[in-house]
């Protein structure tokens, strides 16, 4: 193997870092803040309209976040996965809030 070899492999893996590393801050950091929006709004006491208004405004800062933690990350694969585990606890809070108030 030669260095342009080992090069070339370098710049590709780090390519693929950086493209994990949007795709975990633009479609997962969206879908994840999303999922937050839907179980606060279901947590917050008060009028369906003002909780819905409020987690909204909470999951416009937590799409942030999550996009800067993309890029903050040790790896890209990591903040794939902890973005992915954010959304699973968001998505079970949801899940369970339905389940035992029997309405969306």
């Amino acid at each position: 193997m030669s260095a342009g070899d080992a090069h070339a492999r370098a710049r590709w893996a780090r390519r693929g870092d950086i493209g994990l590393r949007v795709v975990a801050a633009v479609p997962l950091g969206y879908a994840t803040a999303s999922l937050w929006a839907m179980a606060i709004a279901r947590l917050l006491p008060g009028d369906r309209a003002e909780a819905s208004v409020t987690a909204s405004l909470i999951a416009l800062a937590l799409c942030a976040i999550a996009a800067m933690w993309a890029f903050a990350a040790r790896s890209g694969w990591r903040a794939l996965w902890t973005l992915l585990v954010a959304a699973g606890v968001a998505a079970a809070i949801t899940w369970i809030s339905i389940d035992a108030t029997g309405r969306l």
